[in-house]
């Protein structure tokens, strides 16, 4: 990321179509002031469906104002811990497209069908046509909460795609039967995760529904989604499954991280 690096991110994940900033304010986000280098720094804005516009010395200003474009939208939702701004990796995989993290709260399903639909046409309205990359519980929240929006495909790594089968399996680990989960209504582990009688609920009365053509990157260690889940789900959708051998739920060695480069740049290649 260049010196502007958290400007542009701030910036690209506005959804407006033009946005002014005073000198003070940038210089906030950045993290950096305002010199001559933000002139040459500037074109890197582009890959953010952005440009600069009018610079006012005397006002102190930039407007900054939004592309209009042709070329696609590749939006990467997140999982559990993670960030917008892990969207910055996959920037070089797609060189022709502007590349945005969602930035999101939402800890639930439900929040997430809230929270999701209008980030995502405020993201997506300026462009031809979107891309999404979904890691983890994020593909899960941008099932329940995405199902009706245009999304031309997906690409899915160390996607949660049985949450109620996650959930059972948590109950069993924690020696919590339904009926004292539905009693209590939340219950906390010992190996940190709370499990809720709310979000059972849920999960059982919203099924996943998708169509959207879909890819999916799996690590044959993962600890959160069996291979025999996994295979039936991508089965059941008509997904592409590609298994690493040796990988996790969380691809981050160098080794992994290669590996899952190689793969949606060998998934880009083929035809759509």
């Amino acid at each position: 990321m260049g010196k502007y690096g958290p400007l542009w991110d701030y910036i690209g994940n506005c959804g407006r179509e033009k946005i002014t900033l005073t000198f003070e304010k940038i210089a906030q986000i950045a993290g950096v002031p305002v010199d001559h280098s933000f002139l040459r720094c500037k074109k890197e804005l582009t890959k953010y469906g952005y440009a600069v516009g009018k610079i006012s010395m005397k006002e102190q200003k930039i407007v900054f104002e939004r592309i209009p474009v042709s070329r696609p939208l590749v939006l990467y939702v997140h999982g559990k811990g993670g960030s917008a701004a892990e969207a910055e990796h996959y920037r070089p995989l797609f060189p022709d497209c502007s590349v945005i993290g969602l930035d999101y709260t939402a800890e639930t399903p439900w929040d997430a069908k809230e929270e999701f639909p209008p980030a995502f046409q405020k993201l997506s309205s300026a462009y031809s046509r979107t891309v999404l990359i979904a890691n983890s519980i994020g593909a899960y929240f941008s099932m329940q909460a995405l199902p009706q929006e245009k999304i031309e495909r997906a690409y899915f790594i160390s996607p949660v795609v049985d949450m109620e089968k996650l959930i059972c399996g948590m109950m069993r680990r924690a020696k919590v039967s339904e009926a004292e989960l539905r009693e209590k209504g939340t219950v906390e582990t010992d190996f940190g995760e709370a499990l809720s009688w709310a979000y059972l609920s849920f999960v059982r009365a919203h099924p996943v529904r998708w169509t959207v053509p879909t890819k999916i990157l799996y690590g044959e260690g993962d600890q959160l989604t069996s291979r025999e889940t996994i295979t039936l789900f991508a089965d059941s959708h008509q997904a592409g499954l590609t298994i690493m051998e040796g990988g996790e739920h969380w691809f981050h060695t160098p080794e992994q991280t290669a590996f899952l480069d190689a793969w949606i740049k060998n998934c880009e290649n083929e035809p759509h």
